[in-house]
């Protein structure tokens, strides 16, 4: 093999390890896509529904008049910015790029987000306290995103989930490739004993004088 070939065959190698590590780094919801998108359309929409009495996600969000006059606390603003973040933003990245990384941040923030939901919930059901009126209940809006979350959650999850098995797969192909190179190359190694070495001259040796003492003989003239 020439070293043209060779260079040749490095540089297809290169290139199939590039190929390689990206497509390690991509992911195929398969069906599960329709699932999140659907839960990405569903948690926008949620923004536009009440989410207490009369302040919507929207007013949650931007923190309105409205948002004021419902008493809303500290676990429904974060809970929205959670949801338009993770649920609504990386999801929608994840699935445009299928990049693993981006479905792994999802997963990460809807699950907080569920977590802050349920939160929202539980504070928007507490009752008055002397003179203090009650809060409006949850709404709809509210009811909806978080459900979206958890959700969410659980078909990020299982595709994550899908590609750490699909990447520890690769992970032990390579040791294994790299393990019957490394015995391949010990294999073209063979060290000649030291005993192997000085037998070979000492045969030459022996050949050479038995040559001689034919020699020999052949010029003794005969009686």
């Amino acid at each position: 093999m020439s070293k043209n070939d060779v260079g040749t065959f490095n540089e297809y190698e290169k290139e199939l390890r590039k190929a390689e590590k990206k497509v390690s780094g991509e992911i195929d919801p398969g069906a599960r896509a329709l699932v999140v998108a659907v839960g990405v359309l569903l948690a926008m929409v949620s923004l536009v529904l009440p989410h207490a009495g009369d302040a919507t996600g929207l007013d949650v969000l931007t923190m309105s008049d409205k948002a004021d006059a419902e008493t809303i606390k500290l676990p429904s603003t974060i809970f929205v910015y959670l949801l338009v973040i993770f649920a609504i933003g990386f999801s929608g990245l994840a699935l445009v790029t299928r990049r693993w990384v981006l479905a792994l941040i999802a997963l990460a923030g809807t699950s907080v987000a569920s977590v802050a939901g349920l939160l929202a919930l539980w504070t928007r059901n507490t009752v008055g306290v002397h003179d203090n009126v009650a809060p409006a209940g949850a709404g709809i809006g509210l009811f909806l995103g978080w459900f979206v979350a958890m959700v969410l959650v659980f078909h990020w999850g299982r595709v994550v989930w899908d590609r750490s098995a699909y990447h520890l797969q690769i992970a032990e192909d390579r040791r294994a490739e790299a393990a019957s190179r490394e015995a391949f190359g010990m294999s073209l190694q063979r060290p000649v004993a030291p005993g192997q070495r000085s037998a070979k001259p000492t045969d030459d040796t022996q050949t050479d004088s038995a040559q001689t003492d034919s020699a020999q003989s052949t010029d003794k003239p005969s009686n």
